[in-house]
Parts: C-alpha cells; sequence; structure tokens
C-alpha cells in the first residue's frame, strides 16, 4: 500500500470522526479534538493543522471565523457551530500551552536560504514573528504540517479562503507558484519551539 493512500484513507477516516463526533455535541472536548489534530494537538494527518503551541488567540479566532461561517470547512464548521466563546476560549488555551512535536518535514537545501530571504521579502516574518512562531492572532507557521500549508497558501492567493484582517489574502497576490512552493517548504521544516 503506498504513502498517499494511507494518507488519504487516514484523512477520510479522521474526517468521518470528525463529522460524526461533532453531531454528539462534543466538540469543546480536547480529545475529541485529537481524532483530526493529533495527540496534544501535534497533526499526524498531512492535511490538517497542528494545534500545538499555536497563539492562543489565534486558534479562538480560527474557531470564531467557522462558527460564524467566514472560515469554511465541512468538519470544523460543524464542529465550531454550537462552541460557546468560552468554549472557544478554553481550547485555544488548552492547545496553545501543548508543546509542539519536532517537525516531521525537512527543508530541502536549496529552499532553507531561499525560503529564508523570501519571508523578509514578503513579509512573513513581520506578522508571523521572526521565527515564524505566530505571535496573538498570527498563527504558527513554524513546524506546521506541509500540506497544510500549501493548500491554504494557495487558497490565500486564489482568495478562497477570508481571513481576519485580509492582509494574507494581499500579501499572496505577488507570490508566484514556485514562491509558495519555497516559503512552505521552508515553513514546515522550521523548529516550532
Amino acid at each position: 500500500m503506498n504513502g498517499s493512500f494511507r494518507n488519504a484513507g487516514a484523512a477520510a477516516l479522521a474526517a468521518a470522526l470528525c463529522f460524526f463526533a461533532g453531531q454528539a455535541a462534543l466538540a469543546a472536548d480536547p480529545q475529541l479534538c485529537a481524532v483530526c489534530h493529533g495527540p496534544e494537538g501535534n497533526s499526524i494527518i498531512p492535511a490538517n493543522p497542528s494545534l500545538a503551541a499555536q497563539p492562543e488567540q489565534s486558534i479562538s479566532i480560527q474557531l470564531f471565523q467557522f462558527r460564524e461561517g467566514n472560515r469554511k470547512d465541512a468538519q470544523m464548521t460543524a464542529m465550531a457551530a454550537n462552541l460557546s466563546n468560552k468554549e472557544m476560549n478554553e481550547l485555544a488555551a488548552y492547545f496553545s500551552r501543548q508543546k509542539a512535536a519536532v517537525p516531521s518535514h525537512k527543508t530541502s537545501p536549496e529552499n532553507a536560504e531561499a525560503g529564508a530571504k523570501l519571508a523578509q521579502q514578503f513579509n512573513c516574518a513581520q506578522c508571523h514573528g521572526p521565527a515564524l512562531r505566530g505571535q496573538q492572532h498570527i498563527p504558527r507557521l513554524a513546524g506546521q504540517q506541509y500540506e497544510y500549508l500549501l493548500a491554504q497558501l494557495r487558497k490565500f492567493k486564489a482568495q478562497k479562503r477570508a481571513d481576519l484582517d485580509g492582509n494574507m489574502t494581499s500579501a499572496a497576490q505577488p507570490l508566484t507558484d514556485k514562491d509558495i512552493e519555497i516559503l512552505v517548504d521552508y515553513a514546515a521544516g522550521l523548529s516550532p519551539q
């Protein structure tokens, strides 16, 4: 069985579990979140983000965006639909305190230098911090799942993903496909701590 088939199967199973668990109104349980986002918030599904060590405000804002319909995802919209502000803040506090796992992604040597230059050139470091570890309402990119980052940055570029203030949509417009691939390869391999 090849790796992409296993990853697709694991993602489908996790999505189904998330959906059905969400129907049971247990969305405020961090252990339920682990089905899709991994133990202690360290995702093992390439298409799903890790929540561990994300800035607390960033997590609560994403949950709010899903609940209000400003950010759309079949599983997350259902999971967040009935969360109170208090529950969102509790989940955000829990996951922000978890230790991020060492990234499994290894940045290619040629993209390590090029990615650092692009992060400065396109002001990634200005908002996400010098080590891309996030701050306040800005998420951590360092050590995040490669496939997740790639999909999200492409959505910002295509103007198919909303963000709180529109800065990411604007920032992504001048990026080429190659820039996106280099930036994602660079960020996914950075230490999250």
